[in-house]
């Protein structure tokens, strides 16, 4: 860890944070919260995503369905038109709307080997993002005047770390030579909160490839079905609490290399003051 002390994190003047663990547990809410009371950068994965590395796959697709209507592809074909995704922090619908969901196309899914090319072009911009950290950290710092950096994670991390490798996976000795990784990590109650919340809104996930190849196949078999008549919703909404499932000791294996707060934890957190006195908590008793 770069901070092997709550000393040395109390005296760092730059404290440099990376956020991960499941959506809905509260990496962006410490990210704002730190981003609007103190000197901190923001450094949204997600954000860099949509906006640097997929930003032109998710306008061409909203150009393929333009096209299918006369109207709008007339315009188009003029370049009398220009289609682009407005994507910004509060709204990172367009990548999650381009990532969609396997399934039967007339209920809004995609054939599965559209959504496979989908993933792995999240993959490769999911690690590119990440692996931009740095250059981040010294842009923050050296155009903006920012003393403090937060990198804020998606919930998919996870997936392209190979605990196998130990401290010598490339994602993870990056990252963790720049910053402090706190996982922010769920009880029982939260993972049943996070699986009702999501069953009230299934949304689009990257998952990693081995673990959706699996999915998929017993998905299929379980329910006797074939990959064209598939519910979409229906899908992921099964797959969700295995995916919970899978991350959890991806998780595990990155907080060796940082510190985790609880759910319960980083909802006292009002203040950048009450920030820095948890994490040196952390610290002291990792």
């Amino acid at each position: 860890m770069i901070y092997q002390t709550a000393q040395d994190w109390q005296n760092a003047p730059h404290k440099r944070v990376l956020f991960f663990g499941m959506s809905g547990l509260g990496k962006t809410y410490l990210s704002n919260l730190l981003r609007d009371q103190g000197d901190w950068f923001h450094y949204s994965i997600d954000y860099r995503i949509g906006t640097r590395y997929m930003g032109e796959h998710i306008a061409d697709n909203f150009k393929a369905e333009a096209m299918k209507v006369p109207f709008l592809r007339e315009l188009l074909m003029s370049d009398s038109i220009r289609i682009t995704s407005k994507i910004s922090f509060e709204n990172l619908s367009p990548v999650a709307t381009y990532l969609g969901k396997p399934g039967n196309v007339e209920k809004g899914g995609l054939p599965i080997d559209e959504y496979r090319r989908r993933q792995e072009q999240f993959k490769a911009a999911e690690i590119s993002a990440l692996m931009d950290t740095s250059a981040f950290i010294d842009r923050a710092e050296r155009i903006y005047g920012y003393p403090h950096f937060i990198c804020d994670s998606g919930g998919s991390i996870c997936e392209w770390i190979d605990p196998a490798l130990g401290e010598h996976d490339p994602i993870l000795a990056e990252l963790s030579k720049h910053c402090l990784l706190v996982w922010l990590r769920g009880d029982a109650a939260h993972t049943q909160k996070l699986v009702e919340r999501f069953d009230r809104a299934p949304k689009p996930m990257a998952y990693q490839p081995e673990f959706l190849a699996r999915v998929w196949g017993e998905y299929l078999n379980e329910f006797n079905v074939k990959e064209d008549d598939i519910d979409p919703d229906a899908f992921i909404r099964w797959t969700y609490a295995q995916a919970l499932n899978h991350r959890q000791p991806l998780y595990e294996h990155m907080a060796r290399y940082g510190v985790s707060l609880c759910a319960h934890e980083v909802a006292q957190i009002k203040s950048p003051q009450d920030f820095d006195r948890m994490i040196s908590a952390a610290i002291d008793a990792h």
